[in-house]
């Protein structure tokens, strides 16, 4: 059995993988980035290993520098999370190569399904229903239209070497095709290195439903059911769950054997997830799926495969990589409630779903999730720093209930409750997907999100009022032993009572009234003082910062205040201010990369700069103390 883990991840994946090593005695070693030094998953970890820069390419995409750390930390085993190299054929070659253990399928299996064309055509020998494409290797426009005749419209073009939606393109018909097969050539060309493309014919109101394999090297496949991820954005998925709503059983029985057929096919050993596409027009039935294609890793969603079938993946995945046989065979694996997963991310969806980083002031839920009914995986913490490099999502929610209304209302509830203050926050819009007509019924699809954003994004005015309101309240109520003129009863001569206080939510002041009744179907603001003067008030999921304004500080800042800070995240390419060096307002400090431009940064005052708190190049969160300034 493997005896020390190193784990080729960060964040929530690298704390979830810690959590069975913990609970099987197994040892544990984070790597990190710079950006990633007082990270969450490091703290946990029994050792950690500085790998290289902020920059992905330069640390967790480094193959030769995670192998080296394994090597001086004594690991005798490498588990890759998902994404970064966690489906790199020659990454896991060199690790076995290296004489560690691989926690992941054989690299021909990886290989093999790879490229999506690739994985079709070995689909198709396995008996497994694929959609009518082109799939050849000629890549001329002659070929690729005369393809498309042949299929018809409406298709989609999708980069052989694809994956997180990325070199897909969608053509409704024929005059669009050239324009749209150059831009799908050049993302993926950029993308992946590869500019192969495919065509298939187009599902128009698609279903995604996948199915969990597991195989080890004693030739035993098993599935253990299947999740829903129909509910996406721009082909991300945002909510998932297990089991598929309104699945029958012949139709699973047809799915799930497929997929075993095809991990079979390839020799699977280990976590893997063969993905369908469902035809959602209509009821699901056994000619209404086809494959689509296969992730050679542990998923995102494996949570809640695990809360339906009380099974721990990752000790899956340990037990195989060591040589063991599958914990359990078909006939024993049970399938039992209902399990959905909330993806938390730091990320703006008022904004166009604008990435956030900096600081979390309060990151949590209202009561501590016991693990089986609510399970929380997370890879921050308050006081953690987001850093601007990576994946925006810091967390995942999963709830579980003996039925899927039941796990719904859990959801919701405690969505309308998961506070996250500092950096933008999701939540709010995943409780607004969970609670429309649509997802409540299991009748949305993956394109439904786009055809709603505006209705999902918006964030409800009651809960701003209901959060402010909230504030003034805490504030105004009557303390003990103060004198009748001291109480804030908001008493008047001859006029009603009203007692009201300047607030800032999100940085606009307002005049808030405390007291007000709130409509019936507005949930309860939780309030957490981060400070005498600040708030985090999170309503329906949507997080305000309310703040009480002092002014002395607030005319301060109208003279320009003493700091420069990052207005947003980006790379500080010149840094013109010294120590000891003399300014007037409007002089030029520093210059920010950001957006793909460049923001010049001014002295908000004269004064003298007193000290630099960051240098070039360097990566900063919104947010960020740049340069201090004293008066001269």
């Amino acid at each position: 059995m493997i005896t020390k883990l190193l784990i080729a991840n960060r964040g929530e994946i690298a704390c979830r993988i810690m959590d069975t090593c913990r609970a099987l005695g197994i040892e544990t070693v984070a790597v990190f980035s710079e950006a990633d030094r007082a990270a969450m998953h490091v703290r946990e970890a029994d050792e950690a290993v500085c790998i290289g820069p902020a920059p992905a390419p330069e640390s967790y995409l480094r193959g030769d520098a995670i192998i080296a750390a394994a090597r001086a930390t004594g690991a005798d085993a490498v588990h890759p999370g998902y994404g970064f190299l966690s489906e790199n054929a020659g990454f896991a070659e060199a690790v076995v190569a290296a004489g560690l253990i691989w926690v992941g399928p054989p690299p021909a299996a990886i290989r093999s399904m790879g490229p999506k064309d690739e994985a079709k055509r070995i689909a198709e020998d396995a008996g497994v229903p694929v959609l009518p494409g082109y799939r050849g290797e000629a890549q001329d426009i002659a070929t690729l239209t005369k393809a498309a005749e042949g299929i018809g419209y409406p298709l989609l073009i999708k980069a052989v070497a694809g994956g997180g939606g990325r070199g897909i393109r969608q053509v409704s018909k024929a005059g669009e095709l050239e324009g749209e097969l150059v831009s799908a050539v050049r993302e993926a060309e950029s993308a992946f290195g590869d500019g192969r493309v495919m065509l298939e014919k187009l599902v128009e109101r698609p279903r995604h439903i996948e199915v969990q394999v597991f195989g080890d090297s004693h030739g035993n496949v098993v599935h253990l059911y299947e999740r829903d991820c129909s509910l996406q954005r721009r082909r991300q998925k945002v909510l998932e769950e297990a089991p598929a709503p309104g699945m029958p059983e012949d139709v699973r029985k047809a799915m799930t054997d497929a997929a075993v057929k095809l991990a079979e096919a390839v020799g699977y050993q280990g976590a893997g997830t063969v993905e369908f596409i469902v035809d959602g027009s209509k009821p699901l039935a056994k000619d209404t799926f086809w494959f689509l294609e296969m992730n050679t890793r542990l998923q995102v969603e494996h949570p809640v495969t695990e809360l339906v079938t009380g099974q721990d993946l990752v000790e899956w995945q340990l037990i195989v990589a060591s040589g063991g046989k599958l914990p359990l065979k078909q006939k024993e694996i049970e399938l039992n409630g209902h399990a959905i997963e909330a993806r938390i991310c730091a990320e703006d969806p008022a904004e166009g779903f604008r990435p956030g980083a900096g600081v979390i002031l309060e990151f949590g839920l209202l009561e501590e999730p016991d693990g089986e009914l609510v399970r929380w995986d997370a890879g921050f913490e308050t006081g953690d720093r987001v850093p601007s490099n990576y994946d925006s999502m810091i967390a995942k929610l999963i709830v579980y209930g003996d039925h899927r209304d039941e796990a719904l209302e859990r959801l919701t509830d405690t969505l309308a409750h998961t506070q996250l203050a500092g950096v933008p926050s999701n939540a709010g819009f995943l409780r607004r997907c969970a609670l429309s007509e649509e997802f409540q019924s299991g009748t949305h699809h993956v394109n439904w999100i786009g055809e709603n954003v505006d209705v999902l994004t918006a964030v409800p005015p009651e809960h701003h009022d209901a959060a402010v309101n909230a504030v003034a309240s805490l504030l105004l109520d009557e303390e003990p032993g103060l004198s009748p003129w001291a109480i804030n009863d908001g008493f008047r001569l001859n006029a009603p009572a009203r007692r009201t206080v300047v607030l800032a939510a999100d940085g606009e002041a307002e005049m808030v009234e405390a007291g007000i009744a709130m409509p019936e179907d507005v949930p309860f603001p939780l309030v957490t003082d981060i400070s005498p003067r600040r708030f985090a008030v999170t309503c329906g999921g949507d997080t305000f910062l309310v703040t009480v304004p002092e002014y002395s500080a607030d005319a301060e800042a109208a003279l320009g205040g003493d700091a420069v800070k990052a207005p947003m995240p980006g790379k500080l390419l010149t840094l013109v201010a010294q120590p000891g060096q003399s300014v007037a307002r409007g002089d030029t400090l520093a210059v920010l990369e950001a957006m793909k431009m460049e923001h010049s940064l001014a002295a908000p005052r004269d004064g003298v700069v007193e000290a630099v708190h960051a240098s070039p190049g360097q990566q900063v969160a919104e947010g960020d103390l740049l340069v201090s300034l004293v008066e001269e």
